[in-house]
């Protein structure tokens, strides 16, 4: 029996995709995984003690959710006018379709410039324009304004999963062309699509990121009790001294994310992101949109001192990892941003039994505080001939690199070497 044909379009706004096929393709078996975790808290068993379904020891049918692929948030991104056509965030969302049915979906972007990405291709940009090409607009695969790995080539269950993720690589290159765009970015990508679209034609960047990863631990101590002696000493006395002043650390989650805790980190945000970047990215509406739509899988970590809250970090809650995404201050005390950013973040995944703590791009200070490199993948089309001969000789260099200083930042982890260590 032939199978029936794959057609692809790319739709302007996800508002054309419903938030059921939209997450059917983003987090599949997600419904199946909420109901089997409520089962195991109404009979009593702990919800932290294992990361797979019911009668699966090994965790090998648990879904992988992922917030920030879902259709709440990036909703939120283009409702709040943060990622729009104005902002140069042109949705372009390419969806895979059979006999009707919403098969597969990718995240993607029309681009008028290079900003928000955390993958840098501004060289590449001016030496193609130096040349005389045109290398805005292009087409950039990603969550706009989030460093954090995740799935770029969506597809539900129930469907030839390998068919459709062929068909949206293939998609991806068709829409270069029709959107006379000069190149495709998938920039944090999982390792499997990264060398499925090399077989596309796809040029491999890697990078490196500082990631947690639990152990098991069963208190923060725990941890600690993994360092070596002196970072050991390090991590307590930070911790100690950040708090000097009379600050206490709250966590609000959920229905505790009221707007006046919005309106405060909102004003944390905009404080910090305009001396880093100038302009920040997020609008005041869009963190109202995800307190309304998503606000279980946010945490707000937030420093308070003399009745009014100073500090604050949002980080988005996966089924396996935290993410860690904006910082921000009005008051500034030493070790504060270590506190609010990294320690309550693994404080809260241990609690929670989250196997992962991603604190977002680049910082090689995280290493001695328990965060440890990690490879990440992007993925580039570029449609000249001349120009991706000359940016893929570059990424062999890059990569070549990147795999070197890893090895070598791997050296400095402040863990135990050996055995004789008192912890």
């Amino acid at each position: 029996m032939a199978s029936s044909e794959i057609t692809l379009e790319a739709v302007p706004s996800i508002g054309e995709v419903s938030p059921e096929d939209w997450d059917a393709c983003a987090s599949p078996g997600k419904a199946v995984h909420e109901k089997a975790f409520n089962e195991r808290v109404c009979n009593g068993h702990d919800p932290g003690t294992s990361s797979g379904l019911p009668g699966d020891s090994l965790g090998l049918l648990k879904p992988d959710y992922n917030p920030f692929v879902s259709h709440a948030f990036l909703s939120a991104l283009e409702t709040s006018g943060s990622a729009t056509i104005r902002t140069g965030w042109g949705p372009r969302h390419l969806v895979a379709k059979i006999d009707g049915l919403v098969a597969g979906i990718v995240p993607c972007y029309l681009k008028s410039h290079s900003q928000g990405e955390y993958v840098f291709d501004r060289g590449w940009a001016d030496a193609y324009e130096r040349a005389g090409g045109r290398y805005y607009p292009k087409l950039q695969v990603s969550v706009p304004f989030t460093p954090a790995t995740g799935p770029r080539l969506l597809v539900r269950d129930g469907v030839d999963r390998e068919r459709i993720m062929e068909a949206l690589a293939s998609g991806l290159v068709a829409l270069c062309g029709v959107s006379k765009a000069s190149s495709v970015h998938v920039t944090f990508a999982r390792e499997a699509e990264w060398k499925l679209l090399a077989e596309h034609g796809f040029l491999q960047r890697t990078d490196q990121q500082f990631h947690w990863h639990n152990e098991g631990f069963a208190s923060f101590d725990d941890f600690l009790a993994t360092l070596n002696s002196r970072h050991r000493k390090s991590i307590k006395r930070e911790r100690r001294d950040a708090l000097a002043a009379g600050i206490t650390i709250h966590w609000l989650t959920g229905k505790d994310i009221t707007e006046d805790a919005w309106d405060a980190f909102f004003m944390f945000y905009m404080e910090t992101g305009s001396r880093k970047w100038g302009r920040p990215y997020l609008t005041r509406e869009f963190f109202s949109l995800i307190g309304e739509t998503m606000s279980e899988d946010v945490l707000l970590v937030m420093a308070r001192r003399n009745d009014r809250w100073i500090a604050g970090a949002i980080n988005f809650i996966g089924s396996d990892t935290l993410f860690g995404r904006n910082w921000g201050a009005v008051e500034h005390h030493p070790f504060l941003h270590f506190e609010v950013c990294y320690y309550q973040a693994i404080d809260f995944a241990i609690k929670r039994g989250l196997n992962h703590v991603e604190a977002g791009a680049q910082g090689e200070h995280k290493i001695a505080r328990g965060y440890l490199p990690r490879t990440t993948h992007s993925a580039h089309f570029i449609a000249d001939p001349g120009l991706r001969r000359a940016i893929d000789d570059y990424l062999k260099r890059e990569r070549a690199y990147v795999a070197e200083a890893g090895r070598e930042l791997a050296e400095l982890d402040p863990f135990r070497k050996g055995i004789d260590e008192a912890p």
